[in-house]
């Protein structure tokens, strides 16, 4: 029996097969409309093969990292950084045909998987910036420090795309707030819920949680991204309306997020399991469109549960 506050989403049997019914699977080349809000139950390698050119405005991507970890009926086995980098060329070859000249381009990474990331991304794409974001979960090491930092690699296809800054600006607290000559606040704002100031987000972030037993996104995927993560992203590089792409769609952390924001979404898990979770999220979202840690158009300091 689960806790009382355990809100995992989770499968039975006969959902994982109805839900796998509302997933796509191609064999042949597809129109940009044949595929835009759905989810491909395929190998990317394989899938990417029958997807239109140019029809992505933003591509965000969780590829396994160069560990060797179990993602339901497959394994991910770690590879020396020459294997790994032909590995990345593989895939990154063949999603570059579908972008926009005016795409934005998102790779996660943890420390290690980070060093192959711009040499191979950098052949095709123009490199922006490098987030790095505290990652509290993890265990502790003896004879190491402790691992709580990940990366997101951003590039852009061309120097002519998107970036919203008013959409991700950050609201934080005043504490010597400074007021004009005639006592009006100078550059901050006072309501019932204290002086705060609006700022510009850095590359560094600090209010992330990850999804755990008591979050309502949370699953049973070894390596789920929280949908305040991927809300960011999609806010500061996407439009609404504008169709987010993930070739490594996992249990759906993207296209539920796209979705609850308003975007068009495609997603591609070759794990079955993974894309029916995708699809029961996606199901849920029709009337829950909440993003835990971020509220009113403003992103929280950190999830409170």
């Amino acid at each position: 029996m689960k806790a009382p506050r355990n809100k995992t989403i989770e499968l039975s049997p006969k959902e994982e097969k109805v839900y796998l019914k509302k997933t796509i699977r191609l064999t042949k080349k597809v129109e940009a409309a044949e595929v835009v809000d759905k989810t491909i139950c395929q190998d990317c390698l394989r899938a990417m093969d029958f997807l239109p050119d140019k029809f992505v405005d933003l591509m965000v991507v969780d590829p396994p990292y160069n560990l060797t970890k179990n993602f339901s009926s497959s394994v991910f086995r770690e590879r020396d950084l020459k294997t790994y980098q032909k590995w990345l060329d593989k895939w990154l070859k063949k999603a570059d045909r579908l972008l926009k000249d005016t795409a934005s381009i998102y790779i996660c990474a943890d420390w290690k998987t980070s060093i192959a990331i711009p040499e191979i991304a950098s052949r095709y794409f123009v490199l922006q910036n490098r987030i790095s974001w505290e990652r509290e979960k993890g265990r502790g090491a003896q004879n190491n420090w402790k691992n709580c930092l990940e990366d997101i690699w951003f590039f852009t296809k061309s120097n002519d795309y998107c970036f919203n800054i008013d959409a991700v600006k950050i609201q934080k607290p005043v504490i010597a707030p400074y007021r004009d000559a005639s006592g009006k606040p100078k550059d901050w704002v006072e309501s019932d819920a204290g002086k705060f100031r609006l700022t510009h987000p850095s590359n560094i972030w600090t209010d992330i949680s990850i999804p755990f037993w008591s979050m309502p996104e949370n699953t049973s995927h070894p390596t789920q991204k929280p949908e305040k993560l991927i809300a960011k992203l999609i806010l500061a590089s996407s439009n609404p309306n504008d169709l987010v792409f993930d070739p490594f769609l996992g249990s759906g952390t993207t296209s539920v997020t796209a979705k609850k924001l308003g975007r068009h979404y495609l997603g591609i898990e070759r794990e079955k399991e993974y894309a029916a979770l995708s699809e029961k999220r996606l199901e849920n979202a029709e009337n829950n469109k909440t993003i835990q840690g971020f509220e009113n158009g403003v992103f929280k300091p950190r999830n409170a549960s």
